[in-house]
């Protein structure tokens, strides 16, 4: 009998993951038999998980409480916590691909505030889910320096590629179930943070008296294209600062 997958996720890596896991549910032997996600106009347009199941013939799932009985759920970049229901339809495990390193980078923006925090390293991780946000074990991860004077856009194109390596490399060991299940805590040389959605937005307010290499360091780590640009308060009225992006 095939594994059945369901998949939850969105942004461009939720879409290159799901087209993955389409294109190969015959030679790794599973089935894709339920998605559910959310289309994110701020990365891309075409890129429509939505359009990518519905064409395959994978039912569309509008809510969490619809997920049906599967052996794996599988989640890149999904925008809803999964309750304890949620998880235990999964009959063997629970899954997600966190673009960012664990335990240090829990929850949003994580590459931001790995640019803010001078950090060294950065990575991608797949762990278990459990009720709490990016906290369940750690089954695959990958690690790789932060190139010097890195903007966030940057970042977030390198680890989107190398989270899509570690994704595409270890899927035929996590349908087989040949992975070791290691607690977070167990890393006790690592440190460890969680940052929340809304954090972002007070970081954008640049303060014009702070150091110039702290100006600069923000506006590197909070400059992402499809979002609102860095600012300073002048007047009361907001001055953005933009910065133009080759191509």
């Amino acid at each position: 009998m095939k594994t059945r997958v369901v998949f939850l996720g969105s942004k461009p890596i939720g879409y290159q993951c799901l087209d993955y896991l389409i294109r190969h549910q015959e030679d790794l032997q599973f089935e894709v038999t339920g998605v559910r996600t959310q289309l994110r106009k701020e990365f891309s347009t075409t890129q429509d998980l939505g359009k990518l199941a519905e064409a395959a013939g994978i039912p569309l799932f509008s809510s969490l409480d619809q997920l049906p009985e599967c052996d794996l759920i599988y989640s890149v970049q999904h925008h809803e916590l999964l309750k304890a229901s949620h998880i235990a339809k999964a009959s063997k495990i629970t899954v997600n691909l966190h673009l960012a390193p664990l335990p240090e980078y829990r929850g949003c923006n994580q590459f931001s505030f790995a640019l803010l925090d001078q950090a060294a390293e950065f990575g991608a991780t797949i762990h278990t889910i459990d009720t709490r946000i990016d906290h369940g074990e750690i089954l695959f991860e990958t690690r790789f320096p932060i190139p010097p004077d890195c903007w966030v856009a940057d970042l977030y194109r390198i680890t989107e590629a190398k989270a899509f390596a570690l994704f595409r490399e270890s899927l035929p060991d996590l349908l087989q179930g040949h992975y070791t299940r290691t607690p977070q805590s167990a890393f006790t040389a690592r440190s460890s943070s969680l940052h929340f959605r809304n954090e972002i937005q007070t970081l954008k307010c640049i303060d014009l008296n702070d150091s110039r290499e702290k100006i600069e360091r923000i506006l590197r780590a909070v400059s992402m294209p499809g979002f609102e640009s860095p600012y300073c308060m002048v007047n009361g009225e907001k001055i953005y600062f933009d910065k133009e992006y080759k191509t």
